[in-house]
């Protein structure tokens, strides 16, 4: 079963990357969203790698371990790994199925040939980013 548009856009809109943008960049940012299936036990992100794509899980949970420590469960509507969007930067941690899981995955080429076709989703995502770091600042 697969996710409705709306309900495709409805995840989307809480991750603070796309805050800013607008209900139809969110549809095209949704339209280049793959949802999959992974089994227990699949690793998504590896600390240390260089990050290729962004996740939000759909339905399940995952494991977040750093320096092979737990660091927290993410489950349903949470998402991780939206840096790869936008850098180069390596993963901070290791992300693992906790059962079997549906997440959306948007890799990181797909994500920056859509900005260049549309420089409105650029734009809008840029503003997210300096707001973010701004309000880190403080």
């Amino acid at each position: 079963m697969f996710l409705r548009k709306d309900v495709k856009i409805e995840l989307l809109r809480k991750v603070p990357l796309f805050s800013r943008c607008s209900k139809s960049s969110l549809e095209e940012i949704g339209a280049i969203a793959d949802e999959i299936d992974l089994p227990d036990g699949r690793e998504l992100t590896r600390e240390g790698e260089r990050g290729r794509e962004f996740f939000v899980l759909v339905q399940g949970e995952v494991d977040v371990t750093k320096e092979g420590n737990h660091v927290r469960t993410l489950s349903d509507g949470d998402f991780f790994g939206e840096i790869a969007l936008i850098s180069d930067e390596a993963r901070t941690a290791t992300v693992t199925a906790k059962g079997p899981i549906r997440v959306l995955v948007i890799t990181d080429r797909a994500f920056k040939t859509l900005v260049e076709r549309s420089p409105g989703i650029d734009a809008e995502v840029r503003e997210a980013v300096a707001e973010r770091t701004t309000a880190d600042d403080l």
